[in-house]
């Protein structure tokens, strides 16, 4: 008759296998599960060393500044994904508290409503000159916009739609162009801005999104000022 023995004695190569590659846990933090993977990684090594070339102080010392790194990371991540939540929360209060309120964003267009429009300029660096011509549906000049000595940012304006002939323009929307310049150098860090009213906000994943009718959806980095 013959008998069947099972070894079940762990070698110290599968112990170390199962130190690496560990179980996943159903429960726990992360971070725990990382420091207690790095443990008994340290620990099971030093079980299993070999009594003739044992670890030394600097191979130990080295594992635990791996944890304390590893560790570091950890909470660095859970720290970061806190603060983004927190600050999406604070992103979309803040869209939800400019429904109705006018906003000027990059654009090249203008509505004239009851003869006057209301548009803006944003500029990176200085200007001597600034022309903004305003053009109806045809392409036409109607009237141009000048100004000196344009300092850097963002300039609201207002159109009163009057012509060179006195009348008044047509409502409708009108397109802008401008012209930037100093030194008699073209500035290529200048554009206009279109203006609108936030009808409604938006949530998801990718933030809050400001429903503007006559811009169309906006992030609130879009946005250059507030009227």
């Amino acid at each position: 008759m013959s008998i069947t023995t099972t070894n079940n004695a762990t070698s110290p190569a599968s112990a170390l296998m199962n130190a690496v590659n560990p179980k996943e846990a159903t429960s726990g933090d992360k971070i725990s599960a990382e420091q207690d993977k790095f443990m008994t990684l340290l620990i099971t090594q030093l079980k299993n060393q070999d009594p003739l070339n044992p670890l030394d102080n600097a191979q130990v010392t080295s594992q635990l500044a791996q944890l304390n790194t590893v560790t570091g990371i950890n909470k660095l991540n859970d720290t970061l994904a806190s603060l983004k939540s927190d600050y999406a929360a604070s992103n979309s209060a803040q869209a939800v508290n400019m429904i109705n309120h006018g906003v000027l964003a990059a654009g090249k267009t203008m509505q004239v409503a009851e003869g006057k429009g209301i548009f803006g300029v944003e500029l990176g660096s200085y200007a001597d000159k600034v022309d903004v011509e305003i053009r109806n549906a045809s392409g036409k000049v109607v009237h141009t916009i000048s100004m000196q000595a344009v300092e850097p940012g963002v300039q609201p304006l207002i159109w009163d739609g009057k012509l060179a002939d006195g009348t008044t323009a047509a409502d409708g929307n009108y397109t802008l162009a401008l012209t930037a310049s100093t030194g008699g150098k073209t500035l290529t860090d200048a554009g206009t801005l279109a203006f609108g009213t936030v009808a409604s906000v938006s949530t998801g994943p990718t933030g809050a999104k400001l429903n503007v009718p006559s811009l169309g959806q906006l992030t609130m980095d879009d946005i250059k000022q507030v009227l």
